[in-house]
């Protein structure tokens, strides 16, 4: 009897330390909207002066291609402009959030992939495109089709978890164990997504180490998947085929393990 007091307690414990750490909203903020402190610049072309103008600061946002025509580099193979801006630091275990919007100035491989940029996390090579996990930023305009939160995982191994339609879903959901494969994992379906009509979308990456990742776009869980080959690296976001902006990026660093399913309530 005393063994069974003793891990109901040990049970109860875990559980109120899980919804404490969960529930202190300690958000650091990554970009202080007037310099790149903290951060460095990357483009495939290795141009530093080109890279202040792909990534551009505007009223406390980042504009990406503000300086460039409204059609630039299309479909030539020509794209010296694809680059990321990379937090300094490297981090493990953390929420990371983040705002943006598409404008319409379209670039590069455009026609190609469409409107598309990405969040990358657990960056082991800072290379362009880099070896990391992405949270693709995407819409098909030729399907009006949300692509926002699928995992591109060409460079880190992972499992992933998906439904009779290939989209993600959580376990408890029906989400079944899936092959283990690199490129692109369809996020499920989200319930709000802004594509043009230029409204924001807020999303938030969930990190802990090479336990796990969850995926949320608008406040709903759209993707998760587990047992990486990489526990930490920086955090970049991308510049490829159309003018983004990007705001609010912040961070909330955890010093211990939370268990997935917390976030799962």
């Amino acid at each position: 009897m005393k063994k069974l007091i003793a891990c109901a307690w040990l049970l109860m414990a875990l559980q109120s330390y899980g919804q404490q750490v969960l529930s202190k909203e300690e958000y650091t903020p990554l970009f202080n909207g007037e310099n790149w402190d903290g951060w460095y610049l990357k483009i495939r072309s290795g141009d530093p002066e080109e890279a202040n103008r792909v990534f551009a600061i505007e009223d406390g946002m980042i504009h990406v291609f503000k300086n460039h025509p409204d059609s630039f580099n299309l479909n030539q193979g020509n794209n010296k402009t694809h680059g990321l801006f990379y937090t300094e630091k490297k981090y493990s275990m953390y929420s990371f959030r983040f705002e943006y919007k598409w404008g319409d100035k379209i670039m590069n491989n455009f026609d190609q992939f469409q409107y598309d940029a990405g969040l990358y996390y657990h960056v082991y090579n800072d290379k362009i495109w880099p070896f990391g996990l992405e949270y693709q930023i995407r819409y098909d305009h030729t399907k009006n089709e949300n692509h926002t939160g699928d995992y591109w995982a060409s460079t880190v191994q992972m499992q992933w978890y998906a439904d009779e339609n290939g989209r993600a879903a959580l376990p408890k959901n029906g989400g079944v164990t899936q092959e283990i494969k690199g490129g692109e994992h369809l996020a499920k379906i989200p319930k709000v997504h802004h594509a043009l009509d230029g409204e924001w979308n807020q999303c938030e990456v969930i990190v802990m180490a090479d336990q796990y990742s969850i995926h949320k776009l608008n406040g709903e869980i759209v993707n998760y998947a587990t047992d990486f080959d990489q526990k930490e690296g920086v955090i970049g976001l991308q510049s490829e085929t159309a003018e983004i902006y990007y705001r609010n990026l912040e961070i909330r660093e955890f010093d211990q393990f939370v268990p997935a399913n917390q976030f799962f309530k």
